[in-house]
């Protein structure tokens, strides 16, 4: 799935999960702290990570390049608020 955010310097990113358990970590239209949407998005890409492993029997290394980007994109931003924009899929009955 992808998901969509506008960091608080107005810039725009997407990234990449190979789990739907974003939804349970993020909401569309949800405004999160920085600080909080790291720890939100660094908990479900674990277990995405973990559910890949459980599968194929290794870790996903793009759930780590996933949490590796926002990490990056975080640091430095202290103050401000990250909204998410969209889910990719949605799950059924969500907003897109």
């Amino acid at each position: 799935m992808h998901f969509a955010v506008r960091w608080p310097d107005g810039s725009e990113a997407s990234y990449y999960s190979p789990s739907l358990v974003v939804h349970d970590h993020l909401e569309v239209g949800g405004t999160y702290p920085v600080a909080e949407f790291v720890d939100r998005a660094d908990r479900a890409l674990d277990i995405a990570s973990e559910r890949v492993r459980a599968r194929f029997g290794f870790a996903c290394t793009s759930a780590a390049h996933t949490r590796q980007e926002i990490a990056d994109a975080a640091r430095g931003v202290d103050d401000g608020e990250v909204v998410v924009l969209r889910m990719e899929p949605p799950l059924d009955g969500a907003p897109a």
